[in-house]
């Protein structure tokens, strides 16, 4: 399948509704397609241009959706947050899809094995629940 950069940038357009983009457009930082809009128009991109995304990390590129209400997050960073951003642009997706390869160079980095900032909001969750069921009963 032959792609353009005409292809990329109308999917881009359609997934984001944003008209002002051009083949440089940091797709996360410029048009703030962020979270799940961010992951959906990836997803949308790999399955209609058959790229593969095994070596694809999504945390260099953009952050989750609710990322900025998490209490967990509050005391262990997200993944997102603990190494530098790289922009996703039309050009590079044009690149990959004409490959038919995600292929970025990943600088070392290091993550801890387990989500801490999800465990904590997990057990301040059921914490929460358990307190409403106590007095739920305690009202009885």
């Amino acid at each position: 399948m032959e792609v353009s950069i005409h292809d990329i940038i109308d999917l881009v357009k359609e997934k984001t509704g944003d008209d002002d983009v051009n083949e440089s457009t940091d797709i996360f930082e410029d048009l703030g397609c962020v979270g799940d809009d961010f992951h959906e128009l990836i997803e949308e991109y790999a399955k209609k241009y058959n790229v593969d995304m095994t070596s694809y990390l999504w945390y260099f590129h953009a952050d989750e959706e609710g990322g900025w209400n998490s209490i967990g997050g509050t005391f262990f960073k997200p993944p997102y947050e603990r190494i530098k951003r790289i922009p996703v642009t039309p050009l590079m997706l044009l690149k990959f899809a004409t490959k038919g390869k995600w292929e970025i160079s990943y600088p070392e980095h290091h993550l801890p094995k387990r989500r801490y900032d999800i465990i904590t909001n997990q057990i301040v969750l059921i914490l929460f629940l358990i307190v409403v069921v106590y007095y739920l009963i305690k009202a009885i």
